[in-house]
C-alpha cells in the first residue's frame, strides 16, 4: 500500500471529524471521555469499598438507622405511589421495554444504538444476578412488606438495571435532541432517583444495596456508551472511506 495513499486517507478522516463530525455528538462525548472514566473509576472504587464493608457486616448500623427513620413516612397514598414507582424499575420490565426500543431502532436502521441497548440491558440483569449470588446478602425484615421479593440482597436490581436503561435511554433521546439534554438528564435522574427511594420506602432493600447498585450500574452504563461511541466512529470513517 503506497504511503501517499495512507497519508491521503490519514488527513480526509481528520478533516472529516474536524469539519463534518456531529456537533450534536461531540461535545457530550467529549464530556464523557474525561468526566466519564473519572466518575467511573469513583463509582467502581465506592462499590469495592461498599462490598467490603458488607462482607463484614458493618453497615448494620447506618442501614437500620434509616430504614427505621423512613418507617415514619408511611402513609397509605405514598405506599401506593412508592409501589407504582418501583414497578417502572422492575428489571423484568425494563427488558420489555429495551427489547421494544431496541426494535424500533432496527426498524430504524440503527443497528449499533439497538445493539448496544440489548446488550446494556442483558448485560446489566446478568451482572446484578451474579452478584447478589456472589455476595448473598439477606434483605431486610423490619416490618411486614406490602410488595413480595424474592432473591438476595445486594446490590439492588431495581437501582443497577434502572441506572443502565433509563441512562442508556435518555443519553440516546440527548444526542438526537441535543436542545433538550439537560431537561432529559434531569428528568432522567429524578426517576432513577426515585426508584431507589421506593426500595428503601418499601424496605425490600439496605441503603447499601441501593447505592453499591447505582455503583455498578454507573460502570456498566459508562461502558456500554463507549462500546456505542466506539462503533459510531468506526462506522463514520469507513463511509467516508467507501465515498473516496
Amino acid at each position: 500500500m503506497p504511503l501517499h495513499w495512507v497519508r491521503h486517507k490519514s488527513r480526509q478522516i481528520i478533516r472529516f471529524w474536524r469539519q463534518k463530525g456531529d456537533a450534536r455528538i461531540l461535545p457530550l462525548l467529549s464530556a464523557i471521555r474525561v468526566g466519564g472514566l473519572l466518575a467511573a473509576a469513583l463509582a467502581l472504587w465506592g462499590f469495592a469499598a461498599i462490598a467490603d464493608e458488607v462482607l463484614e457486616n458493618e453497615t448494620q448500623k447506618f442501614d437500620r438507622a434509616i430504614l427505621q427513620a423512613l418507617l415514619r413516612l408511611h402513609t397509605p397514598w405514598l405506599d401506593r405511589l412508592m409501589q407504582a414507582i418501583t414497578f417502572v424499575g422492575e428489571p423484568s420490565f425494563l427488558l420489555v421495554i429495551s427489547l421494544i426500543v431496541a426494535s424500533w431502532l432496527l426498524f430504524r436502521r440503527r443497528r449499533s444504538a439497538a445493539t448496544t441497548l440489548a446488550i446494556a440491558c442483558i448485560g446489566a440483569i446478568g451482572l446484578n444476578f451474579l452478584l447478589k449470588n456472589l455476595f448473598a446478602r439477606a434483605r431486610p425484615m423490619l416490618w411486614q412488606r406490602s410488595v413480595d421479593v424474592s432473591f438476595y440482597s445486594f446490590p439492588s436490581g431495581h437501582a443497577m438495571v434502572s441506572l443502565v436503561i433509563y441512562g442508556m435511554l435518555s443519553y440516546l433521546l440527548a444526542t438526537r435532541f441535543h436542545r433538550y439534554r439537560k431537561s432529559i438528564f434531569s428528568v432522567t435522574i429524578l426517576l432513577i432517583a426515585a426508584i431507589g427511594f421506593s426500595r428503601l420506602y418499601l424496605g425490600v432493600h439496605w441503603p447499601t444495596d441501593v447505592i453499591a447498585g447505582y455503583a455498578a450500574g454507573f460502570v456498566w452504563l459508562i461502558a456500554c456508551i463507549f462500546s456505542l461511541e466506539v462503533w459510531r466512529q468506526r462506522h463514520s470513517v469507513r463511509n467516508l472511506s467507501e465515498e473516496n
